[in-house]
Formats: structure tokens, sequence, C-alpha cells
């Protein structure tokens, strides 16, 4: 069990020492306090995952304490101590929202097989919160018997059982998360998978997102949250289009990475948490290290092993494979029975050069389930911009241009002004991706920087 903050409420200090060795024992850092006052003003300071109180006390007694924190909205479980004569108010303890109540005098055995039973509890409670979220969106395993899948396949088997860190690159769409999740699902990690997309959470929400935070740490912090490096401790947390997380969280996120600990948002107290990261990009790094959008250092912490994944047009061979899931899938959502690809409506599959890769084509095995009314999928249930490649064989007509007797018939000339159109078009097809550009081209990375130097693109 990880390190837990525990909060000790007793007027008697020979019962707060006596407890606190105990506890301590156990592993858990813990704090005193006198009576419920100096409790509250002790959880107004930091976070806890543990009140011990007893219920007679000066100032603010035990049911104070448990009605104060209703009041705020602190979610903590607590556990009320209690003498043979006062089990009536225990009871009443239990009704304000205390898990369990023990007898005085106790075992300090008594003390530590509750503290663990709630504490385990807790972390149960949290991490089914989470998996009921998760299942709820459904995720589908990614699929493909080509040569580069196979590899990657076998990089996954041989890197997940590591605790090193992972840095997968691959176009938007390509199935970067599910990368991810494979290679969590194979490293034998007990805690959770824990996703977080850089790009869909605003810059000043991320920090909080990532670490958490305490109760009025900003304006509309009711109640205190744990974030998700916390809660991913033990198991994996993915963190998707990293370079587009603001650089003074980046630092903040090496640190974390370096000194295995986070401090919660307006808490002063530090978490030891144990991670697995996971990082992700649609970008080219080095890109995005020279344009300032990815701290090198944090590159460096990340790049532990790369894993590039596959695009969908250089493996032309899994996509009557991936239609045929995709198609069953959104069928039995629909409760209808799975239609059937005329070949004419493959070929186009197969011959389309997919930009948007596997998402490109999941989505349009939904449209074809949802518009098709027979049992067959034919092109005209396509987007109208499916449609075959021409021939590599056959020759371009010449532009009607070329035909007028005075028309330059310069070969340098013409050749450039295709090759910088084929830039220009490939340079916005991959988003002024240089790296994916480059594959479109068919030419290397180095070749094409210097033909877009040349060309002042």
């Amino acid at each position: 069990m990880s390190v837990k903050r525990i909060l000790v409420v007793d007027n008697e200090a020979k019962m707060r020492r006596i407890l606190e060795l105990a506890l301590k024992n156990m592993g858990h850092h813990v704090e005193l306090a006198a009576d419920g006052e100096e409790a509250l003003a002790a959880i107004e300071r930091g976070v806890f995952d543990l009140v011990l109180t007893d219920l007679r006390m000066p100032r603010m007694d035990g049911i104070g304490l448990l009605n104060a924190l209703g009041e705020r909205k602190v979610e903590v479980p607590v556990i009320v101590l209690t003498a043979y004569g006062t089990i009536e108010t225990a009871v009443t303890a239990m009704k304000l929202g205390a898990v369990d109540y023990i007898i005085r005098p106790f075992e300090m055995e008594t003390i530590e097989l509750a503290v663990s039973r709630v504490l385990a509890m807790q972390t149960v409670q949290r991490e089914n919160q989470f998996l009921r979220d998760e299942l709820s969106k459904g995720w589908d395993e990614f699929i493909g018997v080509s040569p580069s899948m196979q590899a990657l396949y076998g990089l996954i088997r041989q890197v997940a059982p590591s605790r090193s860190s992972v840095f997968i690159v691959g176009e938007t769409g390509t199935g970067k998360e599910l990368v991810a999740r494979a290679l969590h699902r194979a490293s034998g990690r007990k805690g959770l998978f824990v996703p977080i997309n850089c790009a869909a959470i605003p810059a000043e929400l991320l920090e909080s997102e990532l670490f958490g935070h305490a109760k009025g740490a900003f304006t509309g912090a009711l109640s205190e949250r744990i974030g998700k490096c916390e809660l991913s401790s033990g198991g994996t947390i993915f963190l998707d289009e990293i370079t587009e997380m603001p650089p003074a969280l980046q630092a903040k996120l090496l640190r974390v990475l370096q000194e295995g600990v986070i401090e919660r948002l307006g808490a002063n107290a530090s978490i030891a948490v144990d991670l697995r990261v996971i990082a992700a990009t649609n970008r080219d790094p080095q890109e995005a290290i020279d344009a300032g959008r990815l701290r090198r250092d944090l590159y460096f912490r990340l790049n532990v092993v790369r894993v590039d994944v596959p695009l969908l047009r250089d493996r032309p061979g899994d996509v009557p494979l991936l239609a045929g899931h995709f198609l069953n899938h959104y069928a039995r959502e629909l409760g209808r029975r799975t239609p059937r690809l005329a070949a004419s409506a493959m070929r186009q599959l197969e011959h389309y050069d997919w930009p948007g890769n596997v998402r490109e084509l999941e989505n349009l095995m939904e449209r074809a389930v949802v518009l098709c009314r027979g049992e067959e999928i034919s092109p005209e249930h396509l987007p109208a911009g499916i449609a075959p490649v021409a021939d590599k064989n056959t020759p371009e007509p010449l532009p009607e241009s070329l035909s007028d007797p005075g028309a330059s018939l310069s070969l340098k000339t013409h050749v450039e002004s295709l090759e910088r159109q084929l830039i220009e078009a490939a340079l916005k097809r991959s988003d002024n991706n240089k790296a994916g550009a480059a594959r479109l081209l068919e030419v290397s990375e180095r070749a094409l920087w210097y033909k877009v130097k040349r060309y002042g693109l």
C-alpha cells in the first residue's frame, strides 16, 4: 500500500502519541490535532486520506467535526474512537458520514486492521468509478497482419514489462492510444491506465487535472480533487498530444518524473507516486523542440523507447480486416445484420490514401452502415472523395497550355513547377508535418527539407 496522509484527532496527548507510532509503523505520514478546531485548520492547510477522531473533546468534539466536514463538502473517510458509554453517539457519527467506529480501550491490531480496510476500500471506490467512466467510452482493439503491424506487436511485447517511459509518434487517427493501452495491459502493472489529452483541456485547468487540487485552491475549487498522476500511481499515465502542454507545466512534470512526488494545487504536502509514463504526439518531435513546443530535457526523459505507429496508407492489406471489424461493430450497435462490402467498394477503400488513417476508415464504415438499407455496401454508400486512384502506368494527359505551339517545353521549368506544387500539396495534407509530407512524396525528410528551403516554402 502506498504512503497515505492520516490525521489523528484526540485531546489526550498520550493517545495521540500511541496512534501516531502505530500508524507510522504502518508506513503512513501522520499529523496530530488536539480537537476538532485544530483538525479543521489542518484540513484547510492540506489533503488527508483518512481521519481518526475521538468523539469527546473540548471546544469542537467529533460530532461537530463531522458536521463541519459535511458543510464544507470535504470528502475524507473518518473513523471515530468511542468509549462503551457513547455507542449511541457513535451511531449518530455513522449517520453523519463516519465509515467505521472503534470502541475504547482497543488493541493496536484493531486500529491497524480498520485503517487498512478503509484505505483499501477508498482506493477500490476511486478505481471503480474511473473504470466505469472508461468502460462507458468503449475501446476497440487495434488490428492488422501487415509486416509493419507485426513489428509493432513485437516491440510492444518487448518494451511493456519495463518501467521505462515510451514516446509514441504517429499521425492523427493511427491509434496511438490503443498502442499505449496495449503496453499497459502487457506490463503487468496492477494500477490503472489513465489517459489525458493535453490538447483537449484548457491550459489553466491542465495542471489541476494532472496533479489535483485542494479545496479553495482557485475560484470554483469547491472540494478537493485527486489528480490523474495520483490516480495512475502503480499503473500507467498516458499523456496524449504532449506538445500541447504549456512549457511551464512541462517543467513541473519533469520534476515529478525525476523526484517521484507530486503536490496538489493549493496544498503544501508532497505525495509519493509510482508512475509509468507513456507520451504521444502527432507532430515531429524535433520540429516541436525547435519551435519551443516541447522541452528538450522532457523529451529526453520521455523518449527512452520510441514507437512509430504505421500509417494506414502504408499497410493497405489491413484495410479489409479493419473495414470488416468496424462494419460488425456498428451493425451490432444498430441491431442489424452486418452488410457485406461489394468488390467495387472494397477496391475504392484499398486504393484510397487515408489522410485520416484508421479513424477515418472507422467513420466511413459507420456512415455506410447507417446509409445502407440492403445487405451490400456499394460505392454509392461511400463519400464522393473515396475514388480509385489512377493507374500508375497510364500517362497523365498534357495540360492544354502545352498544346499551344508557342508554349515553353523546357523540361526543367515544368518539372520544378510540378515539384513545387506537389510539395505544397503534401505539406497541406500533412498539416505542415515534414515527416508526413516526406512519406506522401516518397522522399527522405532530408531531401524534403532541401526542397522546402530551395523553393522558399
